[in-house]
């Protein structure tokens, strides 16, 4: 295989290339500027992969990017949902660089492009419904990102049609594990309740919590089959916030145990205990009133990943206490 990864700087991109270069497949890792040494370096230290640029906003770059490429991991994104500045970057990129890496694809004939998009694209449900499938999309977007990614994953799947494109798409949960050199919004999770975010109180609601190198096998089997649709790559149980803390707990003992678990009622007032925690202790921001009333409403994540192990034989492997051990062991490195 000869592979582009785009954002192969991030976590998952990152993985990604290293699990292509593993199994002897020719990688070009694509990134926003060649220029940022320190957003490359890692990529450049792998032996055997060629780090191009490949910025969403630049065609004429993507284009010559694919150049010789038989398959396209379309990885970049703008993962963001705390900062208001920050959501026509993470809307303009989603939507206008699926468009330009499809249609550069196009123009290069690329045989395959795996597209990852997220379960975020999928409804939250009341517990103990049945799990969302694929056939199934979330239509609360009061979230930009969850919007960008329904959005560009819908788009997608036009141009593909438009342009007859070999295209298929992946639907993780929150990527966690090894292998990132900045937080993302999911890993902030994990750093905000090991640094005592939830000390007074836990809110009720879940994560769905998956190993990134579980989700980077879910992109090698697409890859490798004459297959098509949406494939769903997330966690048979989604693990509550009360589970990640007492995770945590097991991992690290210094880690607050919460006072109480928050009525649902009290959810209104999260964002507000989220700004004073990140005040008083320095814990990431993790919440706004959209992310709570979206994520926190009284639903929950549920997606069946039935279809991945079905028909590709894929299931998640790296259990989430070892997983979460090893996103620690980047967040707290050995001294």
């Amino acid at each position: 295989m000869r592979a582009l990864v785009t954002g192969a700087n991030g976590h998952l991109g990152f993985n990604l290339v290293q699990a292509l270069l593993a199994r002897g497949d020719e990688v070009r890792a694509g990134v926003r500027s060649v220029a940022d040494v320190g957003k490359s370096e890692a990529l450049r230290a792998l032996p055997g992969v060629e780090v191009v640029g490949a910025d969403l906003g630049q065609p004429a770059q993507l284009r010559a990017a694919m150049d010789g490429i038989d398959t396209l991991f379309h990885v970049a994104a703008v993962f963001a949902t705390t900062d208001p500045s920050r959501d026509a970057e993470v809307l303009r990129t989603a939507i206008e660089g699926t468009e330009a890496s499809l249609r550069a694809a196009r123009d290069a004939k690329v045989r395959r492009v795996v597209m990852t998009s997220s379960m975020v694209t999928l409804p939250f449900t009341a517990p103990g419904a049945p799990p969302a499938t694929e056939a199934d999309w979330n239509d609360d977007l009061r979230v930009p990102y969850f919007r960008a990614k329904v959005e560009s994953e819908r788009l997608a799947w036009q141009l593909a049609r438009d342009l007859k494109l070999d295209l298929v798409t992946v639907l993780p949960g929150g990527l966690i594990g090894p292998g990132f050199r900045r937080n993302t919004p999911t890993i902030d999770i994990v750093q905000a309740a090991l640094m005592g975010e939830f000390r007074f109180g836990v809110p009720v609601g879940n994560v769905p919590f998956i190993d990134v190198r579980d989700v980077v096998d879910a992109h090698l089997r697409l890859a490798d089959r004459s297959i098509g649709g949406r494939f769903i790559a997330g966690p048979d149980v989604a693990p509550s916030y009360r589970q990640l803390v007492e995770t945590l707990r097991r991992i690290d003992p210094r880690v607050p145990r919460p006072l109480m678990t928050l009525p649902r009622q009290a959810a209104p007032m999260l964002p507000l205990y989220d700004a004073l925690s990140h005040h008083l202790f320095g814990t990431p921001r993790i919440a706004t009133p959209e992310v709570v009333r979206s994520a926190v409403s009284g639903k929950v994540w549920n997606g069946s990943s039935a279809r991945a192990k079905a028909e590709l034989g894929w299931m998640p492997r790296v259990p989430f206490e070892q997983s979460l051990a090893e996103t620690l062991a980047v967040l707290r490195p050995p001294r």
